[in-house]
């Protein structure tokens, strides 16, 4: 009787589709400005609501030679020079925020608790960070550096978090002790047994880091002052200086890029599991 009312209940028979039909409607919601976005770098005019005039480079053209259009430079250098700057960003977050990570889901010890906060402290907005860091290291707004570890502060909680939470998942003190007592040393151990383990959350964490450091806008623009512009930057050039058909063009290859990457560090990690299995 109980089965038979659940079946007909109104959540039983019209939950699953409701959900799937909010699904949907919040993907196509999301999905499709950035679809627009990249069919009409394609387009040659723009009347009413859908552009027109297809099919075209010369959107992508202005953007990739660079000819003056929106931006000074062409998007090739710009692009290098703000993957290399939140590479390099990813890699302090890797050095640091995974042993963080591992020391706060392991041990208990005092002050965990106030290290925990510190390590989310930098989410305040890259704009207050930007001025606090020209405040303290004045001497740093004109080179690569000051923005590397600018990335890497803002985005470190997002490494932390990702990784802490792959290592709360896991039996931690069995692990490190097995390994142990087999003669492996700590350092071995941690490098060779734990991390693997948590391979998912530090993929996933470099994945977010990444993609936030590369489009980190307010931070940049308060710290940068010269040289080759960080590619937040340069889309905001295109954006302020050129038409919506060649911001569209800017703006497609950054989402281009960040799709490249995200399904490059995937496949990296897929392919360590299915190593591993």
């Amino acid at each position: 009787m109980a089965d038979r009312f659940e079946r007909g209940s109104l959540s039983a028979r019209f939950g699953r589709q409701t959900v799937k039909a909010v699904l949907a409607l919040t993907l196509f919601f999301l999905a499709f400005p950035v679809a627009m976005t990249f069919i009409s770098s394609f387009a040659s005019d723009w009347f009413g609501v859908f552009p027109s005039g297809f099919i075209t480079l010369s959107n992508w053209q202005d953007v990739i030679v660079g000819t003056g259009v929106g931006a000074d430079v062409a998007v090739g250098s710009s692009l290098a020079y703000s993957t290399g700057l939140a590479l390099a960003g990813v890699v302090i977050n890797l050095i640091v925020g995974v042993p963080i990570a591992y020391a706060v889901a392991r041990y208990e010890f005092w002050g965990r608790s106030w290290v925990n906060v510190f390590a989310i402290l930098p989410l305040a907005p890259g704009i207050i960070l930007g001025v606090a860091f020209l405040r303290t290291y004045p001497d740093l707004s004109t080179s690569g550096i000051a923005l590397v570890i600018g990335y890497s502060l803002l985005k470190a909680p997002y490494m932390v978090m990702a990784v802490q939470s792959s290592f709360q998942s896991m039996d931690l003190q069995q692990i490190e002790e097995s390994a142990r007592s087999l003669g492996a040393s700590w350092p071995r151990t941690f490098l060779t047994v734990i991390v693997p383990n948590a391979k998912t959350g530090i993929i996933a964490g470099s994945i977010i880091s990444w993609t936030l450091a590369a489009a980190e806008f307010n931070f940049s623009y308060i710290v940068y002052s010269r040289g080759t512009p960080p590619l937040a930057i340069f889309l905001f050039n295109n954006i302020t200086n050129a038409s919506f058909l060649n911001a569209a063009a800017a703006v497609s290859v950054f989402f281009l890029l960040i799709a490249l990457v995200t399904i490059t560090l995937q496949i990296i990690g897929n392919r360590g599991a299915v190593q591993r299995i």
